[in-house]
Parts: C-alpha cells; sequence; structure tokens
C-alpha cells in the first residue's frame, strides 16, 4: 500500500524517543491561508477541533518535529521489510 502514489508511510525510530503529541491522534489539515488551518485529535469523547493561533502553533511545531525526525518514505518501507523478514 505504501508504494501507491496517495499513500505515505513513515515511521519515527523508536531511537529518537519519546516525542510532542505521542499517544495522541492527530490530523492537522493545512491550506493556502494559515489562519483557516485546522488540528483534530482523537479523544474518549469524541473529535475534538482545534482553530486558535496558540494551538495551530504548538501542533504545527510537532508536525515539524515529527517531519524531521521520521525515516523517509523508502527507508521507512526498507524497515517494515526488514523486520517482517525477521518473523
Amino acid at each position: 500500500m505504501s508504494e501507491r502514489d496517495h499513500i505515505t508511510v513513515r515511521i519515527i525510530p523508536v531511537e529518537r524517543g519519546s516525542f510532542p503529541g505521542a499517544g495522541h491522534a492527530l490530523l492537522y489539515s493545512e491550506g493556502a491561508v494559515p489562519q483557516l488551518d485546522t488540528a483534530q485529535l482523537d479523544s474518549a469523547h469524541g473529535p475534538e477541533f482545534l482553530h486558535s493561533e496558540a494551538q495551530l502553533a504548538k501542533y504545527r511545531a510537532h508536525v515539524e518535529w515529527m517531519d524531521s525526525e521520521t525515516l523517509s518514505a523508502k527507508a521507512s518501507r526498507d524497515l517494515i521489510h526488514a523486520i517482517i523478514s525477521e518473523l
């Protein structure tokens, strides 16, 4: 599935340690107008939508950290294949 054009899988290696937002499902929707961005967090009570600039800045920082610390799509796929071959 990760080889399809519209799907990208990227792994954050365990060696990177804990990271901002670990354990929370996050969907960050961004567009041409940053003031219209939205962060969605899943909780036990349902989805929570965040729109304030302070909240968005926090989650933009989380996404930027994840983007810098994840393996590339190819390296992530190679790691998955290596783990599967060891099973």
